[in-house]
């Protein structure tokens, strides 16, 4: 009888605090919105966010909160200490922008030329912001620590995490959680997955260096349009002849460098190109067979060949046990606005966020941002459009998630 009393006052406690965060982020709603729409009208590019990382240290610093830089860029942290025992959790927001040039017409559209807030971290950064806040206010009803890790350079490798983790952001860290706003997914809609969750990656450039000379004696050059085009075809067999067909596996030539004029055969050519990967037991196969091929190449033509290639961002792996746990969260607290909490399964893009789950156990969650006007906007695109409804759900999501983390 007396532990089920504790029991029902324990709960009682919960769902106090539980109204008590909900309640403080319906009133922020506007402040997130103010937040976003600045980051959105101010972006700026990977590795190159200085004032976007002075503006959110302002932000804390009128509230008190102090902050502590990480790794060789932008990023920073603020620690929010209950100053009673329980788990240290990090929650993670990254703040860089895009080389896009925004083709929306909005009263808060971009003004740096040709840079744009085109994948929704400016809304990461202002939930977690106005989240942050409204947790350090009632960090003495909490038990445990909470670190907010603002994080910049995700979009470019070598990423804003590497350097962070290397700096020792996850020292004392339990678990780090983050999510993702997703116009692939409809606002009200949390999606998940544990296990193998966001494609691993790698980029490659590849030159070809022949011998350029006219058109009209091709027997006295070494054409590299030709090498590189077979290059490209045969590059075709890479996962079709060598990856496991249940497998994930992409590889793309985004870019043939071989500009030049109509009667001139071309000395060289510079192909760049982009892989994915599900299974990290996948990486290697790819490698080898995509420098095999263009050695091959080379060989075959007579020619030279210099390649550069870049393994970089791992598969993202959620943790199985953390991930039930953060659903569980977010169902239990039956928040009006969530509509839908859904495994959707494994996602194509590629996160830096990877690197910390490789430290820790640790879970990306996806919030649904879909404007619902009949149109397309996907992320890295010009027409790139967020419902800003999501930004509530972003918060109260991850607030949820937060709460019963900080009491299991």
């Amino acid at each position: 009888m007396v532990h089920l009393k504790y029991q029902k006052i324990k709960e009682g406690i919960k769902l106090t605090i539980q109204n008590e965060l909900m309640q403080a982020l319906n009133d922020s709603e506007t402040e997130i919105i103010q937040i976003r729409r600045y980051l959105h009208q101010h972006p700026e590019t990977s590795f190159h966010e200085k004032n976007t990382s002075k503006y959110i240290k302002d932000f804390y610093h009128k509230l008190g909160i102090e902050t502590k830089n990480f790794g060789d860029g932008y990023g920073f942290v603020i620690d929010i200490d209950s100053g009673r025992p329980g788990k240290s959790i990090a929650l993670r927001a990254d703040f860089d922008a895009l080389a896009i040039q925004e083709d929306n017409d909005l009263p808060f559209k971009s003004e740096n030329s040709g840079v744009m807030h085109a994948c929704g971290h400016d809304g990461h950064t202002a939930y977690m912001m106005v989240l942050a806040k409204n947790l350090y206010q009632m960090k003495n009803k909490l038990h445990g620590k909470i670190r907010i890790i603002h994080q910049p350079a995700e979009e470019i490798t070598p990423g804003g995490a590497k350097s962070m983790i290397k700096d020792g952001v996850l020292d004392g860290i339990d678990e780090v959680i983050g999510a993702h706003v997703m116009t692939s997914m409809p606002t009200g809609s949390i999606g998940y997955h544990w296990g193998e969750t966001q494609t691993g990656r790698a980029d490659f450039s590849i030159k070809f260096i022949g011998k350029g000379g006219h058109a009209s004696m091709p027997h006295l050059s070494k054409d590299a349009i030709v090498a590189g085009s077979y290059f490209v075809t045969a590059l075709q067999t890479v996962v079709s002849r060598n990856v496991d067909p249940f497998d994930t596996a992409s590889v793309t030539i985004g870019s043939f460098d071989g500009v030049g004029s109509n009667n001139a055969i071309k000395a060289s050519v510079e192909l760049k190109g982009d892989v994915r990967i599900m299974k990290e037991s996948t990486r290697s196969t790819i490698h080898q067979r995509i420098e095999t091929i263009a050695k091959s190449a080379a060989e075959m033509f007579d020619m030279k060949v210099e390649i550069d290639y870049n393994d970089n961002y791992p598969v993202l792996v959620n943790d199985e046990e953390l991930t039930k746990q953060v659903v569980k969260s977010i169902k239990d607290a039956k928040i009006p606005e969530i509509k839908q909490v859904f495994d959707c399964g494994p996602q194509d893009p590629s996160e830096d966020f990877a690197y910390f789950a490789q430290e820790r156990p640790s879970c990306f969650f996806y919030v649904g941002c879909d404007p619902d006007d009949g149109m397309n906007h996907p992320h890295h695109s010009p027409e790139f459009l967020m419902d800003e409804n999501c930004l509530l759900v972003a918060a109260k999501g991850m607030g949820s998630v937060v709460l019963n983390l900080l009491r299991s």
